[in-house]
């Protein structure tokens, strides 16, 4: 998952677990885990759009000296797709940011899934002109997770590692955003390269295939590839 995000003009978190790709949609998802401890969500109802989106302004634009530096597009924050919300029944904190980069419009939806130890993220990076078709099969990853015994957001036992941030520093980051205190801080924004599959194509590494799990079809049918 690293290299491929290097190749396609990312920066790599350092904790990605997976990546999923379409052999015939031009999409993909990155999957990471951050043990963190248990996130409180007493923010739920606190989640200032405004706010986040200009920060994710400002840390974009710092970001894109780095950018130009390794020879890749600036990007543009054009704005929320979706604003950030939080299912009190799930307990997924979720939010889609549209932006452009080189002439393509592209958008990061991303949700995070609460856990008892930590917060597992899945980042779905798809053209913008395609994004709300895609959705559907990008909820079916979503209802395929499923933490082990014990490790569920409501299994918190009193005593457990309480992480030091909450639903906002989420949303821009995690505990880099908590210690910029929501200031000048660069979300990390994947950037959509539309020539993804030949890059996927040259990477040797381990890609989450799950398949048979979000279609039930069999090995020789197209969907889900590793690359």
């Amino acid at each position: 998952a690293q290299e491929f995000l290097k190749k396609t003009g990312n920066r790599p978190s350092g904790q990605e677990t997976g990546l999923l790709m379409h052999t015939q949609d031009e999409w993909w998802v990155i999957l990471e885990f951050e043990e963190i401890g248990y996130v409180k969500d007493d923010e739920k109802k606190e989640l200032d759009a405004d706010k986040l989106i200009a920060s994710y302004r400002q840390g974009s634009e710092s970001m894109n000296e780095a950018r130009q530096e390794r020879g890749t597009p600036p990007i543009r924050i054009v704005g929320w797709h979706v604003a950030p919300n939080y299912n009190d029944i799930t307990k997924n904190l979720e939010w889609s940011v549209e932006a452009e980069s080189g002439g393509e419009k592209f958008v990061n939806y991303n949700v995070r899934l609460l856990g008892r130890k930590g917060v597992t993220k899945v980042t779905l990076i798809e053209d913008r002109s395609h994004v709300d078709a895609t959705l559907p099969q990008f909820r079916e990853i979503l209802r395929s997770h499923q933490y082990g015994d014990g490790e569920s957001y409501a299994e918190y036992r009193q005593g457990d590692r309480i992480a030091q941030y909450g639903l906002g520093a989420l949303v821009l980051g995690g505990a880099a955003a908590a210690a910029a205190k929501f200031g000048l801080f660069a979300p990390l924004i994947l950037f959509f390269k539309k020539a993804w599959k030949l890059v996927a194509a040259g990477v040797v590494g381990a890609v989450m295939w799950i398949k048979n799990l979000i279609t039930g079809r069999n090995k020789n049918e197209g969907g889900w590839r590793r690359p």
